[in-house]
């Protein structure tokens, strides 16, 4: 698979710009989440009202990224996706409260790329993916198939949550929420190779290496999982 990045966007608790990207790239850390909310002032307030925390994080990286793309594919990955909301409804249910249709059709694991859809009025075709540890991966697996189909821009997001404090036992590979978009087109800057092979887990989610991989020219990466090796490997300029 080949594919250039043409642009891409981060968003985390403190690490909102370009540079403190690049600073977190350089000495990486788990940042203190305290529930910040990404901006979408973008948007009109009835828009923003029922968009999640983890939708709102979507929509701030990857608004900017598609403003001049009218239509534009996206290919949309989280491991675990709305799990406050799908928590929430689960507490109703205990209590034997009646649930709410709209918090119900919002957990669903597409529902934020409804939500994109619509507000950008983008019938494009668009996919939702739950892919484990290796989620980055398969949305660019993904996406290119779209550019080799012809499509001339696909937009790639993944996104997590911070878990509720319920969760943090059983969810270990989201160190904060994050959300990182992508721009890819037809290129060859970047290849991505797939084969058997086991070895030690990254320290940092897939998209976060990624990140660091860009932002300090580095020209390989080697992610691991469930005996999946991924090979990422950069052209020399």
């Amino acid at each position: 698979m080949h594919f250039k990045i043409q642009q891409w966007l981060a968003w985390a608790p403190s690490l909102e710009s370009s540079q403190q990207w690049r600073d977190w790239c350089q000495a990486p850390v788990r940042v203190a989440d305290e529930q910040q909310q990404p901006d979408v002032s973008f948007l009109a307030p009835m828009q923003r009202r029922r968009l999640s925390r983890l939708a709102r994080m979507v929509f701030n990286v990857a608004w900017p990224l598609a403003e001049s793309h009218p239509r534009l594919p996206l290919i949309f990955a989280s491991r675990h996706g709305e799990t406050p909301r799908t928590l929430a409804i689960l507490h109703d249910l205990a209590r034997g409260e009646p649930l709410s249709p709209t918090q119900f059709s919002l957990s669903v694991h597409n529902a934020i790329v409804g939500q994109w859809s619509i507000l950008r009025a983008d019938t494009s075709e668009m996919s939702a993916l739950a892919a484990a540890g290796d989620g980055l991966e398969h949305a660019v697996q993904e996406a290119c198939l779209l550019l080799h189909e012809g499509a001339p821009a696909v937009l790639v997001v993944i996104a997590e949550e911070a878990p509720p404090a319920l969760y943090t036992s059983f969810i270990d590979d989201v160190p904060f929420a994050y959300a990182v978009g992508l721009l890819l087109t037809p290129g060859d800057d970047w290849q991505l190779d797939l084969q058997t092979g086991s070895g030690p887990r990254s320290e940092w989610p897939h998209p976060l290496s990624l990140l660091r991989a860009l932002n300090n020219d580095q020209q390989d990466i080697t992610h691991y999982w469930s005996r999946r090796q991924w090979m990422w490997s950069r052209k020399q300029k």
